[in-house]
């Protein structure tokens, strides 16, 4: 590695090859011993692989080939390959899948509009953070932009008594069977309930357990009422082993949705589009809550870790409020005329 100086600068530069390929650059100092600990650091930097990017960044399109290729070979879970294989097919309709990775800023990013929920718009955001990421491992851009999500709100529609009759009118055998489940359970439907084996149903002390969850702490055991204590009886009929809803088209071996088959129940009951099946899940806290009052109960049989998850299932029953209203006008004493 050489220092040298220019006749039209006044910085040092730096000058080195590695495997046949030279490395020349300005060290923006002026003076030598600060330039040549700059040209080492240079050199070790080069030789590492961390320095030198492409003269000209790829397209974000042409990035997606790699990402997606690293996603199928990694040793992530399904279910997230499968949540950012979707976050890209909303990518793939944006502009911005034709920009270079270089002339992506982050007010582009921030004028990225995508169709449905904000969760969906997230789904794409964490995509989107992601592949910048691994741009930055690749050695193709420097420093990524910071990608913010946008905010998503609560579900306000719990899965009530009212709304399982009007559903079960409309259902069949094994929509009726999920719904009362979860309502009963709180359970996840995709990542619990539609997972859930007859070795993982504890008969003698009444109890569910959930071996794997959403995350560590979700792995938790759940009482089973009596209508779930019914329903499993005559699903699993003594069976020691097995899926408790078993599919025969899915390569997992069970059943992994029930989304067209809810849609046209709730269609049919005329209930609104924002009621979907996860909506029992928030039933089954405020329900708890409201009967028990033990915010500690909730958060174990959902399988919450702080308290600021599990309020977020949480709806007041208002009708109460109404009551404390009205007894508190009903008790004030009348005014003497």
């Amino acid at each position: 590695m050489a220092v040298f100086r220019r006749a039209e600068s006044r910085f040092y530069w730096y000058q080195f090859s590695i495997d046949g390929r030279r490395y020349r650059g300005s060290t923006k100092a002026t003076n030598r011993t600060t330039a040549e600990m700059i040209g080492g650091n240079k050199c070790l930097e080069a030789r590492e692989g961390l320095a030198q990017l492409p003269r000209r960044a790829p397209l974000l399109s042409k990035l997606s080939d790699r990402f997606l290729g690293w996603i199928a070979a990694s040793r992530l879970q399904d279910k997230t390959k499968l949540y950012y294989q979707a976050g890209w097919r909303l990518l793939s309709r944006t502009a911005i899948t034709r920009l270079r990775l270089t002339e992506i800023t982050e007010d582009e990013v921030a004028t990225l509009a995508f169709s449905g929920s904000p969760s969906n718009a997230n789904c794409a955001l964490r995509t989107l953070r992601r592949m910048f990421h691994k741009a930055k491992d690749w050695n193709l851009i420097r420093v990524p932009p910071k990608v913010k999500l946008v905010r998503e709100y609560a579900r306000l529609l719990p899965l009530d008594e009212k709304a399982e009759r009007s559903l079960l009118r409309f259902a069949n055998q094994t929509l009726s069977d999920i719904v009362i489940l979860l309502r009963d359970t709180g359970m996840r439907n995709e990542r619990e309930l539609y997972c859930l084996r007859t070795e993982n149903v504890d008969w003698h002390r009444k109890l569910l357990v959930i071996p794997d969850s959403k995350s560590a702490y979700g792995r938790r055991r759940v009482p089973m009422s009596k209508r779930v204590i019914e329903i499993l009886t005559r699903l699993c009929k003594g069976r020691p082993e097995g899926w408790v809803f078993p599919s025969q088209r899915a390569k997992c071996g069970h059943l992994t949705t029930m989304a067209k088959t809810f849609q046209r129940a709730r269609q049919r009951a005329g209930l609104p589009r924002q009621l979907v099946l996860y909506c029992c899940r928030h039933d089954f806290g405020t329900r708890v809550l409201r009967e028990t009052g033990n915010l500690a109960a909730v958060m174990e049989t959902m399988g919450h870790r702080d308290f600021h998850s599990a309020m977020k299932y949480q709806h007041p029953d208002l009708e109460i409020v109404r009551r404390a209203l009205n007894r508190q006008v009903l008790t004030k004493a009348p005014q003497s005329s």
